[in-house]
């Protein structure tokens, strides 16, 4: 992914008003990310743990979508796994409702899929980051196959938010 300003990733949303994205908390690390091992940029807001964003460039472009996810729940100690990079993780995988683009939005429709909760998934899949043991299934995909497979399952997701 090519790195992105703080102005690019504001008007990437297609989820959220203009007045919202002027006070959405954006990364002021965004120097430091590891932009070339990125598929998109995934964060939570300190300020408010029950959301959450990403960025993925699509045709050409960076989209952005706002995200709600629930709080933590102490007693979810299951396993679980990402739909977007299929990592399993105990405990770390929270399903994140993004509100639907344009008039379905207003009225309160939803998308919601269940991801990595740190937003971390192309870590995961390039073997950046340890989900710990099992977190990953053998597969016989050479990894940039797999990396295919999670933008692939990252723009559905996006579709179906602007659809």
């Amino acid at each position: 992914m090519k790195p992105l300003t703080e102005q690019e990733i504001r008007t990437a949303f297609v989820n959220c008003t203009k007045g919202e994205t002027k006070r959405l908390s954006v990364p002021r690390d965004l120097a430091d990310r590891p932009w070339d091992d990125l598929d998109f940029l995934g964060w939570r807001d300190p300020q408010a743990p029950d959301r959450a964003y990403l960025v993925a460039e699509l045709d050409g472009r960076p989209r952005a979508v706002a995200l709600r996810t629930s709080g933590a729940v102490s007693w979810q100690t299951r396993r679980s796994m990402c739909s977007m990079c299929l990592t399993t993780h105990t405990g770390g995988v929270s399903l994140m409702v993004a509100p639907r683009a344009g008039k379905a939005g207003q009225q309160g429709n939803s998308v919601g899929a269940y991801m990595c909760s740190d937003l971390a998934c192309s870590l995961y899949v390039r073997g950046k980051k340890d989900a710990g043991v099992g977190a990953r299934l053998h597969e016989s995909l050479t990894l940039d196959e797999k990396i295919q497979r999670t933008v692939a399952n990252l723009a559905a997701f996006i579709a179906k938010v602007t659809a």
